[in-house]
């Protein structure tokens, strides 16, 4: 009778997960010592699909790069099912697929401003008979793309048995006859002339072309493209759950699109001012919710996330809740407002927390508490006494992304050096594991802190800190603000991450 309450206490005297111990997997693009990046390779967009099975790519040259897993394929079977068989599986493996280009660059001569080719985002949609879709945009043009499997058509030559016909004119399969170019087979000379006469009863052995597809071909062909719908530089798309639809949102505007029409979209977000001079905050990102294709959320440079139902009203100028952080009291300096900028926002996979990442902190926020966030976990604190530095090196505006693994147990975002960190979100975890996109991820491991003082309030609250080195990573070497980590993923069903250094894919698993 009382087993559901033996259970719940179980589970409260086992404590929080250990953490976990990140092993190197994969580099895709690796750099040779001295090795000079071009500009166009650097990776400017990661995304797992849904199933975990494929990976996309963007870099600034406007390509898209895919990579398929072949860990599972070659076993035949889920990796769950060879765990509870006991059997050893391999770490997570990908392999290169397939790349395309995505876009160019443009020039828009009624503005006078030129277009980047770099890819902003990356989406992946519903795949469909075999084929995989994509959603994919730069500063101003989204598109849609379709990659399937092709198989090449080649036509089988025409076949006569020479061991039928003893007369050597007659061509065989090893020299078979040129064709021109209307199809037709030209005679060479002296095979094939009027005077031929077929013997009695014909050619058994003749053969008439036929059409044989042996090899398969990857091909990308966009099925849409979604233009001349924002004024300013789009920073995020964003999937619904319905498969059908999908938004965009630049600085000042969020728009709905239907997978199908291109030449329509519906603005559901306007923040811009009837004077522009009255500007105070702009969109910073813009995700749907995983499950309720009616709610979205979208943060602001101001640091504050707002939810909003598409069912209340056309144009959502009205949010349904609204999620931020109250400005201690004394602590405003010059670069309050600017490092308070949320510059990437992340549903939980059940979509009860959204993950925000502004210049200092990751936060955790419970979309049914408005209050605040449940738990903040301080990733850049010790470089607050470097943010003139770094306002001048425009350092200070660096827009990093952060990700949620797929049962919400952690998070993780970059930073400087090539950096990256990854914090426990159960209670009572004290993880929070500072790692090198390198091929030995913990060779600059920071000391995990002593657990994190707590509030003692019904509603806990968490303080994290990520370092303890003001200013200094672990070995004590200086930060390096010109290699930072920027783009990550994190697969939706197991504990391995991709992150982007510069032009190099790394991949590792836990």
């Amino acid at each position: 009778m009382n087993g559901g309450d033996d259970a719940a206490s179980s589970a409260a005297t086992s404590g929080p997960p250990p953490s976990l111990e990140w092993r190197f997997s994969q580099v895709f693009g690796e750099r040779t010592a001295g090795e000079e990046v071009q500009e166009v390779d650097i990776i400017s967009a990661i995304e797992f699909d849904k199933s975990g099975d494929h990976l996309a790519t963007g870099d600034r040259g406007g390509r898209v790069v895919l990579f398929e897993r072949t860990d599972i394929k070659d076993h035949g079977g889920s990796r769950r099912d060879y765990e509870q068989m006991d059997y050893t599986v391999k770490h997570p493996e990908f392999r290169y697929k397939t790349e395309f280009q995505s876009h160019e660059p443009e020039f828009d001569y009624l503005k006078s401003l030129e277009i980047e080719e770099k890819i902003n985002k990356i989406r992946w949609c519903q795949p469909a008979n075999g084929a995989l879709f994509l959603l994919s945009t730069n500063d101003k043009t989204i598109k849609y793309w379709k990659v399937q499997e092709k198989k090449i058509k080649k036509i089988s030559e025409m076949n006569i048995d020479p061991k039928v016909i003893g007369n050597s004119s007659i061509p065989s399969s090893s020299s078979p006859p040129p064709i021109v170019a209307n199809g037709v087979h030209a005679e060479p000379h002296g095979c094939m002339s009027n005077d031929f006469s077929f013997p009695p009863g014909g050619i058994p052995s003749l053969r008439l072309p036929v059409v044989t597809s042996q090899e398969t071909s990857l091909v990308a062909r966009c099925r849409r493209v979604y233009a001349h719908a924002h004024d300013y530089h789009i920073n995020s798309i964003s999937n619904s759950s319905d498969g059908e639809t999908f938004i965009s949102a630049d600085d000042l505007r969020v728009n709905l699109w239907n997978l199908e029409i291109s030449n329509q979209s519906f603005n559901i977000v306007d923040v811009k001012p009837t004077n522009m001079e009255d500007l105070t905050e702009v969109i910073t990102s813009a995700e749907f919710h995983p499950i309720q294709c009616n709610m979205l959320a979208y943060s602001s440079s101001k640091g504050s996330i707002r939810l909003i139902d598409m069912r209340q009203s056309a144009l959502c100028d009205s949010h349904t809740k609204l999620f931020e952080e109250p400005e201690a009291p004394g602590s405003r300096s010059f670069f309050t407002e600017i490092i308070a900028s949320i510059s990437d926002i992340k549903f939980s996979s059940n979509g009860r927390y959204i993950l925000s990442r502004d210049y200092m902190t990751l936060k955790l926020w419970d979309i049914n508490m408005d209050s605040g966030p449940v738990a903040s976990y301080q990733v850049h604190e010790h470089l607050r006494p470097k943010l003139c530095d770094l306002y001048e090196n425009d350092s200070i505006f660096d827009k990093f992304e952060c990700c949620l693994s797929g049962d919400g147990s952690r998070v993780a975002t970059g930073s400087y050096s090539n950096l990256f960190r990854v914090f426990g979100t159960s209670p009572g975890s004290t993880e929070a594991a500072t790692l090198e996109a390198s091929k030995n991820p913990m060779r600059r491991q920071i000391q995990t802190p002593a657990r994190p003082s707590r509030s003692m309030s019904s509603m806990t609250r968490v303080v994290r800190r990520g370092s303890e080195s003001p200013g200094a990573e672990a070995n004590g070497n200086a930060y390096d603000f010109t290699t930072k980590l920027l783009h990550m993923a994190w697969h939706p069903t197991e504990n391995s991450i991709a992150c982007a250094a510069a032009n190099s894919l790394y991949m590792y698993y836990a």
